[in-house]
């Protein structure tokens, strides 16, 4: 093999490689383009995917329990998840996958300094971060994992997590058929602070401000719902915050002393109640905002987070950016709306955002 088929860095991707890498890679690669900060990593393309359902001998069974599948059945569609999910967990990663893995990771290993640096294995599907995208969240991610075995085996659960029941209800309802998958491999950052910004107002569409979500750790609490996360509307022209409501944040997630995984903390309680944004961090947030925006000429949804015990703008990176999808003069189709309220009844999830 003359070089790698199924591996790329995220630094030489751009936004044309979604086709094969997912929206989610590409979006990073794009960012690395324009020297935003971002942590290094390598993304695996869709036919690592198809590699893996053709040597295992997956297709029929797939096949099989998709064509089982009753759109708004919440019984055939657990069903078939369930089924595929035994399948695929069950089945081996192609030898010619887990040796570009390993290498890629040996690189990054080396990048980094340190001999099993922790990652994010992050699903990056074909469409998840388009901009009438609207099943992003569905898919899983999985932080804090080192060793190229452990990665291999996270890339196998993003995989599965294509099959999960809200993907395969939501797909069934908009027609999307033969689902496939890139998975992005980052350098994990130590988050003293994560969160989201909107490059405008998400509510009003506003295009003057910055709304921007901040909580203390790795993001997991916000998305689990277990924190109401600190909550900042900025002016773009001014810098004026207009708007600041700090909530009390008593959990935090933090990765694990054993070396793999996060776990949940309390958080001390003279931090609780106390704004996780000053100023200096506002500032910040709002001009990564703007150059991500400009990158992508479009309004951003930007997950970002601040590195514990660096200073700024050197421990701000971004984590990922796809488009604001939902606002107000810009409204999904009645279909979309309905196939997406639908999912999220039938599977209890909430917003789909992840």
């Amino acid at each position: 093999m003359s070089g790698p088929r199924h591996t790329r860095s995220l630094a030489a991707l751009r936004r044309a490689d979604s086709r094969v890498f997912g929206g989610k890679s590409s979006a990073l690669g794009e960012l690395i383009a324009a020297e935003i900060p971002v942590a290094p990593g390598f993304a695996l393309s869709t036919s690592a995917f198809h590699a893996f359902v053709r040597e295992a001998g997956l297709d029929g069974k797939i096949a099989t329990e998709l064509s089982r599948v009753s759109p708004g059945d919440v019984d055939s569609v657990v069903a078939a998840s369930h089924a595929i999910g035994e399948a695929m967990r069950s089945a081996p990663m192609p030898d010619a996958v887990r040796a570009e893995i390993g290498a890629a990771y040996e690189i990054l290993a080396t990048e980094a300094g340190i001999s099993t640096p922790p990652v994010a294995v992050r699903s990056s599907a074909l469409g998840e971060d388009g901009e009438d995208a609207t099943f992003a969240g569905q898919l899983e991610s999985y932080l804090w994992i080192r060793g190229a075995e452990q990665i291999a085996n996270a890339v196998r659960d993003c995989w599965v997590s294509l099959f999960g029941p809200p993907a395969i209800a939501y797909r069934a309802h908009v027609g999307q058929d033969e689902p496939a998958m890139g998975v992005a491999v980052q350098l994990m950052v130590d988050a003293a602070v994560s969160g989201v910004l909107f490059t405008c107002n998400p509510v009003s569409g506003d295009p003057s401000m910055v709304a921007v979500n901040a909580s203390w750790g790795l993001g997991l609490a916000v998305v689990g719902g277990e924190v109401t996360p600190d909550d900042f509307l900025v002016s773009k022209v001014t810098g004026e915050v207009v708007r600041e409501r700090v909530h009390t944040k008593d959990v935090e997630y933090v990765p694990d002393a054993a070396g793999r995984g996060a776990v949940r903390v309390d958080v001390p309680e003279e931090r609780r109640a106390v704004a996780c944004l000053d100023r200096t961090a506002l500032d910040a947030l709002v001009e990564v905002g703007r150059r991500v925006e400009r990158a992508f000429g479009s309004h951003q949804d930007v997950e970002w987070a601040i590195a514990r015990e660096r200073g700024l703008p050197d421990g701000l990176f971004v984590l990922q950016a796809r488009p604001v999808t939902a606002l107000p003069e810009r409204r999904p189709s009645a279909e979309s709306e309905t196939a997406m309220g639908l999912v999220m009844s039938m599977f209890g999830a909430g917003d789909p955002k992840a």
